[in-house]
């Protein structure tokens, strides 16, 4: 009987922490962290990303890769992402993400609802916001609670928890590589083992 009672206690236990999270983290908690993200800055240019998403069990479900083309005019990050996905399949996102203060961005994209919210301090940058994503047949709205830390070297690493109705349904990791990172296979690979292990 208390057995069984333990059980269902550490099973609610499991479900509310993966319908209200695990983590009270804010990007102030960075805010002596370097190297020092400004979007505008890292995204103008050219970048590279490799990428997975993740189910809630840990499977690994699709990779892909993203070529990016950012234009900052001052006001206006524009960010054109190219998908390439292990499958064959290709997609396009483009970002308009405008500074609204020294720590605060906001973005939109046509499959973004209404605008992503950003809050950047030191080398981290965390966003929130609704997405359409094609799961199968049919569109579902998740929401994407997504993390972003700068390394040297211009490396970022970018984690996102994806969920639907309050429950996580999996995860999107990526990795962002400046021209000036290592370029090599074997030195891509040698880094996100350590990245991951």
């Amino acid at each position: 009987m208390l057995l069984n009672t333990i059980r269902r206690a550490a099973v609610m236990g499991v479900v509310l922490v993966t319908v209200t999270g695990c983590t009270t983290m804010k990007a102030e908690d960075f805010a002596t962290q370097g190297p020092q993200l400004q979007l505008e800055e890292y995204f103008r240019g050219k970048t590279k990303a490799w990428g997975f998403f993740e189910d809630r069990f840990g499977n690994v479900r699709r990779q892909f890769t993203v070529d990016i083309d950012g234009t900052w005019d001052g006001d206006e990050l524009v960010l054109d992402e190219r998908f390439l996905f292990n499958d064959g399949e290709t997609d396009r996102r483009v970002w308009r993400i405008t500074k609204e203060s020294e720590h605060s961005y906001t973005g939109r994209a046509d499959d973004v609802l209404g605008s992503a919210a950003g809050t950047a301090y030191g080398n981290a940058l965390h966003w929130r916001y609704d997405i359409y994503l094609n799961i199968g047949e049919r569109d579902w709205r998740v929401a994407f609670d997504d993390w972003m830390f700068l390394q040297d070297g211009g490396v970022m690493f970018n984690r996102a928890s994806v969920s639907k109705w309050g429950i996580e349904i999996g995860s999107v990791t990526l990795f962002f590589m400046k021209p000036e990172a290592p370029k090599s296979s074997a030195e891509i690979r040698d880094f996100c083992w350590v990245a991951a292990n």
